[in-house]
């Protein structure tokens, strides 16, 4: 499965699992960090990173060479409850 193909899949699942005044909310705050410019800061696609190790949400670190190893790699950070 590419990537695109598991992006909208997880987006599928978010729409189905997130009640929608929910995600209105988290359209209105992307739609506010767009236009507040933070996007021209933003690393750009090909771009690459530093190696890191960050901690998974059970705790287990994860390290970026790892990943590597197995393919491209994205990286998202969640927010947490809107």
């Amino acid at each position: 499965m590419s990537l695109a193909e598991r992006l909208d899949t997880l987006r599928a699942a978010g729409a189905k699992r997130i009640p929608e005044e929910r995600r209105a909310v988290m359209r209105g705050a992307t739609e506010d960090l767009r236009r507040s410019g933070i996007l021209d800061g933003v690393a750009k696609v090909g771009d690459r990173f530093p190696a890191f190790a960050l901690n998974n949400a059970d705790g287990e670190p994860v390290r970026s060479s790892d990943l590597l190893a197995r393919g491209a790699v994205v990286l998202t950070v969640f927010r947490g409850a809107w």
